[in-house]
Order: structure tokens, then C-alpha cells, then sequence
């Protein structure tokens, strides 16, 4: 079958591609659904986009390179397409935009843009080879019905990175830019919680609390969790993109800094009251309880100086932990790393030295931050091939 594009991925990126590459345009999935990570992110309303969108919320190796494409494809055209199509939406926190009512609308509304041009969609479908043609690409494919061989001018990855395995999420676009020679750099799981030894936290695990977490990168102002295995919550998923084994994380309990004041004015008006009964009213009480001893709260308010109180809330800003690693991939939002850059065009997503092959979405060393970047990037950048092939 002769055809001007195959896509391998029905994902957010693969879907958007398809529905604005003009032409005769394939796209296949080994899932039995499309868009299976729109339909179960945003705890089933897909958290689509954030009004905040820019390049500093990316994690690449080439900090520039995800620019064109934001440019060109914002966060304000992705908004207006939703609204076109009827879907009401809400602002959540920090810009971050979801469905009013199911991530499925993203799905139908995009299955719906592919069928309006005129695309085939092939599900539970494997790539069995993928070889250069003189025209473009000979592919291999398994399809329900049988062996499908097609011959395509473009052929665009669209197959996401690791993360989430029990989705079917494989390596599959690493094994093909591979095999045209495209460098990949490492690859780790990202927007993922931390784990530490020896159950450190089991005793709080269900506790949450406002913090500003930090490690090799910006400061993220969110809850924070602590769980059974170790720490959650979308401060610590943050953070995770920029933390590397064996650092340090820095927890802030008092982002506001209100703790310090609180506890000298309380000092002077009751000054009996025990310390620990005091923090409580700005902490979590079990989290309190449990750093008891670490903290040495001990003694009334009437009791601390104003160095000790200090140095205890100096404590509580700075609280120094060093995470044993992360859950991995299994529970990892994104993928960091990818398919390197630099063997790509920021402005086209095509391959620089393999003409007709497309790189978008996740499987790019781009990586956003939690809050509904990652699908920004996944627009834009499939928009951004799309065009290149329309123009073609």
C-alpha cells in the first residue's frame, strides 16, 4: 500500500500530527484504543494545557530547542480548538487547565479531526521492519486482519518514551532512531515519587503539607506527600526532573515564613503552651510528633530563645533528605531524555540527516514539567511536523 505518511503512535503528538498532515495518512498503535494516556491523565479529566506555558518549563539538554514549536503551536490555539469543539473547561492551580467533564472528549475530539481528514487508524497493530526506500520508508506491519506492508514518503515516531509499561509504553521509537543513526541520551523515569530506605516515613504515610521543595534546578511551591515508600505529591514529581542518585533534596515546611513570628507573638501571650502543641497548629501534628526528637521540641513556648526558635525553624526550611532512588517507570509520569535534539529540526521535527523521518512528543529529549506541559509539547510538536509534511 502506497500512502504519504505513517504514523506510529496514536497518542496525544501522533493524533494531532495525523489530523493536520494533509495527504493519505496512516496511523498505527499496538493498543486497542487510541489516546489511552489522554484518556487516564488528569485523574480522567486530562489536564490539556497550562496557561503558563513557556520554554523555561522544559527539561532538555538543548534548553532552546523546544522553543520553535511552543511559538508556533501556544497553549491560546490548543484552547481555542477545545473550545471550538464544545468542550468546557476549568483552571485547576497554576495554570493548569482540565476537561469540566471526561479526558475522553480530548480522545473523541482529536479520533474526530483524523476521521474529518480522512485518516486511517489501525489499532493492535506491531511494526514488524521499517527500512529506507528509495522514495521514503518500507514498513512491515502486523495487523489483526494479517501482514500489511506499506511504503510511506514520512514516517513520524509518535510512540511516547518509557514511562506507565502497564499502557504498553516501550522504547520502540529509541530502537528506530537507532537504526538511522540517531543519537539517544540517557533516559530516566521523570515526574515520579521519591523512595527511601528502611520505610523511613511508613508512620506518615497519608500526610500532606504546603512545602517548597528544591534540588538541582527551580524551586516548586506544592504539597508534598508522604507515603509508605518514601515521598509524593506534586512538589516532589517535580523536583524528580532534576534530581540525580545519591543528592540531597531541601524540604521547606514554612515557604511563607510564618512560623518564626507565630512563635514568638504566641511566646509572649502564652507562654506556657507546649511547643510541640503550638507547631502543630502550623504543621501536621503526626509530622510534628514524629520529628520530635530529631527537632528537640521539647519545653514551652516561654522556654525557647530567640535563637532556638531560629535555629528550629531554620530546621524546618532546610530539612536536608536524601531519597534512595524512585519508583521508576512503573509509576513515572514522563520519560527525561530521548531522542537527541540535535539530530532534529526545532523548526520541522525532521530527522536532519534522514529525510521523511519525524521525531515528536515524549520519545524527544523534551521533557515539561507536571502540569499539563508535556501535552502542550506533544501539540505543538506534532503540529510542528504536521505542517512541514503539508508543505512538502
Amino acid at each position: 500500500m502506497q500512502i504519504d505518511t505513517l504514523i506510529i503512535g496514536a497518542g496525544a503528538a501522533g493524533m494531532m500530527c495525523a489530523a493536520h498532515a494533509g495527504g493519505r495518512v496512516m496511523v498505527v498503535d499496538h493498543a486497542k484504543a487510541p489516546g489511552e494516556k489522554i484518556r487516564i491523565s488528569g485523574g480522567g479529566r486530562c489536564n490539556f494545557t497550562n496557561m503558563y506555558c513557556d520554554p523555561q518549563a522544559f527539561v532538555s539538554q538543548n534548553p532552546h530547542f523546544a522553543k520553535s514549536a511552543l511559538a508556533r503551536y501556544t497553549q491560546w490555539d490548543f484552547i481555542e480548538l477545545v473550545d471550538r469543539h464544545g468542550i468546557a473547561w476549568h483552571e485547576k492551580t497554576l495554570g493548569q487547565l482540565f476537561c469540566d467533564g471526561s479526558a475522553k472528549q480530548i480522545v473523541a475530539m482529536l479520533t474526530g479531526l483524523m476521521a474529518d481528514a480522512g485518516v486511517t487508524l489501525h489499532l493492535q497493530t506491531t511494526v514488524t521492519n521499517v527500512a529506507k526506500s528509495a522514495d521514503g520508508f518500507a514498513v512491515s506491519l502486523q495487523t489483526s486482519d494479517g501482514p500489511l506492508q506499506i511504503q510511506t514518503k514520512h514516517l513520524v515516531l509518535a510512540t511516547g518514551g518509557k514511562s506507565i509499561p502497564k499502557m504498553g509504553a516501550t522504547g520502540f521509537a529509541y530502537d528506530i532512531a537507532r537504526q538511522f543513526g540517531l543519537p539517544i541520551t540517557e533516559t530516566r523515569p521523570g515526574l515520579v515519587p521519591f523512595t527511601f530506605a528502611e520505610g523511613r516515613f511508613v508512620p506518615l504515610a497519608g500526610v500532606a503539607a504546603p512545602a517548597r521543595m528544591v534540588a538541582d534546578g527551580p524551586n516548586f511551591d506544592e504539597a508534598v506527600l508522604f507515603t509508605h515508600r518514601g515521598l509524593s505529591g506534586p512538589a516532589v514529581l517535580q523536583v524528580s526532573s532534576y534530581w540525580r542518585e545519591g543528592q540531597s533534596v531541601t524540604l521547606n515546611l514554612d515557604p511563607q515564613a510564618t512560623i518564626a513570628p507565630a512563635l514568638r507573638a504566641q511566646r509572649q501571650q502564652y507562654g506556657r503552651r507546649n511547643l510541640t502543641t503550638e507547631l502543630a497548629t502550623h504543621l501536621p501534628a503526626r509530622l510534628v510528633e514524629f520529628m520530635k526528637d530529631d527537632w528537640a521540641l521539647t519545653g514551652n513556648l516561654a522556654d525557647q530563645s530567640d535563637a532556638r526558635i531560629d535555629t528550629l525553624v531554620d530546621q524546618i526550611q532546610n530539612w536536608q533528605l536524601t531519597p534512595t532512588g524512585t519508583e521508576g517507570y512503573r509509576t513515572a509520569e514522563v520519560t527525561l531524555g530521548g531522542i537527541d535534539t540535535d539530530a532534529l529540526s526545532s523548526k520541522t521535527m525532521q530527522a536532519k540527516d534522514v529525510q521523511g523521518l519525524y521525531v515528536i512528543g515524549e520519545a524527544v529529549d523534551v521533557t515539561g514539567w507536571l502540569g499539563g506541559y508535556n501535552f502542550q509539547w506533544a501539540w505543538a510538536s506534532g503540529m510542528a511536523a504536521a505542517r512541514a509534511i503539508a508543505a512538502a
